[in-house]
C-alpha cells in the first residue's frame, strides 16, 4: 500500500540528477538567497559590507529584488514596512559589527509593532567566534546578544548545510503570531565558501497558529452576550491579523462602540455610527471606556498610549484577546485569552448572543461631540486644516508612513485611515527618522499607488540619504516634510514643564534644493496651496518632496 507522504518524499529522477550534479561556482551566499526565493521572498533590503559579500554577490544568480539602502536603521524601516504591508517576512541582509548594530533601533520599531523582518547578519570568520578577542575587523564579544532583548528569536549558523533549516525556522518565528523580526547570522568564511549542496528548492515553514482555548471564547461570549454597556478597543493586532471584517461584525451583532488604538488605525470604519474614532488622548473617551461593565480589548497590549498615559482605570469586566504572551494582562486583570485577534474573533462570531441597545450610536455621538468642543476650544484651526488638506489630496488605498512630528500626533487621534493596513508610524518604539525609508519599503511592495511619507525637519535629517534611493530606484514616494525649524514636540515639551527650550532649534538645509540636488522634484508649498500641490506629487510617477513651512501646535493633553 502507498501512503501519500511516500510520494511527497520520493524525489524524481530529473530532481535526483539536478541534485547529484549542482551547477559549479555557488557558495553560502547561494544556500541563503536559494532558501528565501523557496520560502516565496521576491524582495531584499540592505546594505553589503566586507563579511557579507558572499550574499550579495549571489544575489545576480537569483531572481530576487534588491533594494540598497545608505544607512541600515533604514534598510530596516523599510523592511518593517513591506512586511507590515505585505503580510510576509522581509529580509533584511546586513554586515557585521556596526553594519548590524546600525539596524537596531528599526528592528525595536518592528518588534514594538509586530512586523516581520527576517534580519540576516554576517558574522566574523567561524576562527573567531565565541568570545575570544581575535582581532577581526568589526568583532564583537557576542552579537547576537545585542539582538537578543530586541527580536522573537536568534539563529546562527555555524556550516553551510545549517543554512536552510536556520533561515525556514526563523522565517516561521517571524511570521508566527504576534509577528515580529528574528535575527540570523553567517560566519563570513561559510558564506565564502564554495558548496557542492543541491540546489535549495521549495521549502515549508507554515507559522504556528495561535488558536484561543474554547472554554475562555465561551465565557467572554457570555459576558459581551449579557452586558449593558459593553464596548470593544480595537489595536495593532487586528490590524496584523487581517481581522478588521470580523471586528465589524461583531461590534454591529452586539451594537458596541469601538475605539482603535494608533497602532490600529483603520481595523474599523472612521464613520460608522459606532466608530469612538481613536481620541485616545482625550479624557472624555477615556471615561467612557471605564464606564463599560464590559470591555473587550483586542490585539492591544494597553500601553502608554492606548491607555492615555496609564490614566485609564477600568471599573468593569476586561476581556483582552493578545497574541503576544508578555502583554496579556500585563496592565489590567481580567480575562486573557492568547491568540491570535482573527481567530479569536471568529470563534466569538460563532456563540456570542445578537443584543441590540438604540442608546449605542447616541452615547457615541455624544462622546465625539465633547472632543470636538475641546480641541475647537483651543485655537488650533490651522492643525486641522493641514490635516484635513493631507487627507483630501491622499488617495484612499494609498499607504501612509508618519514619523515622530507633531502632525503625525494629531494624526494618531484625529486622521481618518479610511482602510485597514493603509496608516504606519514609529509609535511603537517611537524613534525618528521612520517615515521616508519606511514609505519606500512600502513603494518597493506595491508600485501601482502612491505612498505618502510625513516628517518633520528634525526627523527628515535623519533620511536624507535615502533620497538617492529614492531615485535610483524610482519608487512612487511623495515625502511631505512640515519644516518649523526645529524638534518641535520636543520644544513644547520642553517649554511647557520647563518655561524654556533647551538643544530643540535646529540649523537646515533648504529641502527644496537638496531634493532636487538628488533629481527628485520638490515643491515649497502653503497651508493654502498644500492639497493642491500634494495631489500633483502623487499623480507624478518617481519620488518627490513637498515642503510645508510651518509651526504646528499640539492639543492640550487630559492626562496631567
Amino acid at each position: 500500500m502507498t501512503h501519500d507522504h511516500d510520494l511527497v518524499l520520493r524525489p524524481t529522477e530529473a530532481q535526483t540528477a539536478a541534485a547529484l550534479a549542482p551547477p559549479a561556482g555557488r557558495n553560502g551566499g547561494d544556500l541563503v538567497v536559494e532558501t528565501l526565493e523557496g520560502l516565496g521572498a521576491t524582495t531584499i533590503f540592505g546594505l553589503p559590507g566586507q563579511h557579507a559579500l558572499g550574499m550579495f554577490d549571489a544575489l545576480r544568480r537569483s531572481q530576487l529584488d534588491y533594494v540598497g539602502l545608505r544607512v541600515e536603521n533604514n534598510a530596516g524601516f523599510a523592511a518593517d514596512a513591506y512586511g507590515r504591508i505585505t503580510g510576509q517576512a522581509a529580509p533584511l541582509l546586513l554586515s557585521t559589527g556596526p553594519g548590524a548594530l546600525m539596524s537596531l533601533a528599526a528592528l525595536q520599531e518592528a518588534a514594538a509593532a509586530s512586523a516581520p523582518v527576517l534580519a540576516i547578519g554576517s558574522q566574523v570568520p567561524t576562527a573567531g567566534l565565541g568570545g575570544g578577542r581575535h582581532g577581526y575587523l568589526h568583532e564583537l564579544r557576542d552579537q547576537q546578544a545585542s539582538f537578543r532583548d530586541i527580536v522573537k528569536s536568534v539563529h546562527t549558523v555555524r556550516t553551510a548545510s545549517q543554512i536552510p533549516s536556520a533561515i525556514a525556522a526563523a522565517w516561521e518565528s517571524a511570521l508566527t503570531a504576534p509577528h515580529g523580526p528574528v535575527w540570523i547570522e553567517i560566519p563570513q568564511d561559510v558564506l565564502l565558501a564554495e558548496t557542492t549542496l543541491p540546489v535549495v528548492t521549495a521549502m515549508d515553514a507554515t507559522p504556528d497558529e495561535v488558536v484561543p482555548r474554547p472554554e475562555l471564547t465561551a465565557v467572554a461570549a457570555h459576558l459581551l452576550s449579557n452586558a449593558s454597556r459593553p464596548v470593544i478597543i480595537a489595536g495593532g493586532g487586528v490590524v496584523r491579523s487581517d481581522a478588521a471584517g470580523k471586528l465589524l461584525a461583531l461590534a454591529e451583532k452586539i451594537d458596541a462602540p469601538v475605539v482603535t488604538t494608533f497602532g490600529g488605525k483603520g481595523a474599523f470604519p472612521w464613520e460608522h455610527p459606532l466608530s469612538l474614532q481613536s481620541w485616545l488622548e482625550d479624557r472624555h473617551t477615556t471615561d467612557f471606556l471605564e464606564a463599560a461593565d464590559v470591555l473587550l480589548v483586542v490585539g492591544s497590549g494597553l500601553g502608554e498610549l492606548s491607555s492615555n498615559y496609564h490614566t485609564f482605570a477600568p471599573r468593569g469586566r476586561v476581556v483582552q484577546i493578545e497574541a503576544d504572551l508578555g502583554k496579556l494582562e500585563s496592565n489590567h486583570a481580567g480575562l486573557g485569552i492568547h491568540a491570535d485577534a482573527r481567530l479569536a474573533l471568529s470563534a466569538l462570531l460563532e456563540t456570542v448572543e445578537a443584543r441590540e441597545d438604540a442608546t449605542a450610536a447616541d452615547a457615541v455621538r455624544d462622546v465625539l461631540a465633547k472632543v470636538r468642543d475641546r480641541i475647537r476650544s483651543q485655537d488650533l484651526t490651522l492643525e486641522q486644516r493641514v490635516l484635513a488638506s493631507v487627507r483630501e489630496a491622499l488617495p484612499d488605498t494609498a499607504p501612509s508612513f508618519w514619523d515622530m512630528t507633531i502632525l503625525a500626533y494629531w494624526a494618531w487621534s484625529a486622521f481618518d485611515a479610511r482602510h485597514p493596513n493603509t496608516m504606519h508610524s514609529a509609535q511603537g518604539a517611537g524613534g525618528l527618522g521612520y517615515g521616508f525609508p519606511a514609505a519606500l519599503g512600502a513603494a518597493a511592495a506595491d508600485r501601482t499607488r502612491p505612498v505618502l511619507a510625513v516628517s518633520g525637519d528634525g526627523g527628515a535629517m535623519y533620511s536624507i540619504a535615502e533620497l538617492a534611493t529614492a531615485r535610483q530606484y524610482d519608487l512612487p514616494v511623495t515625502w511631505l516634510i512640515v519644516d518649523d525649524g526645529g524638534y518641535g514636540i520636543l520644544r513644547e515639551y520642553m517649554t511647557d514643564t520647563f518655561g524654556e527650550a533647551t538643544a530643540t532649534e535646529l540649523s537646515r538645509p533648504d529641502f527644496v534644493a537638496l531634493a532636487e540636488s538628488f533629481g527628485v522634484p520638490a515643491t515649497r508649498t502653503s497651508v493654502e496651496t498644500l492639497t493642491e500641490d500634494l495631489e500633483k506629487a502623487f499623480a507624478e510617477p518617481g519620488p518627490s518632496v513637498v515642503v510645508l513651512p510651518a509651526l504646528l501646535r499640539m492639543f492640550a493633553p487630559t492626562h496631567v
